[in-house]
């Protein structure tokens, strides 16, 4: 599983950075996690507003960060 935090690099994608870390190590699964901060690469994407959060190439939010609670939810199903 490859999971991209895409953004500037602000305080709140190192924060859904952390949050998702800390989502991975709660369920006890391993995935690579991957900072996308360049624009194009994040509009290519479809994300208009960051940070984000793709889980193998889906987005699955954007413009918020999430906890870890919400990032376990959504891992749990992939």
């Amino acid at each position: 599983m490859i999971i991209k935090i895409l953004g500037s690099g602000c305080k709140k994608c190192v924060t859904l950075t952390e949050n998702t870390r800390t989502a991975l190590a709660n369920l006890g699964r391993e995935a690579e996690v991957i900072k996308v901060t360049e624009i194009s690469e994040i509009a290519a994407m479809g994300v208009m507003s960051t940070p984000a959060l793709a889980i193998d190439d889906q987005v699955v939010a954007m413009g918020k960060v999430l906890s870890p609670a919400e990032i376990e939810a959504l891992l749990k199903d992939r």
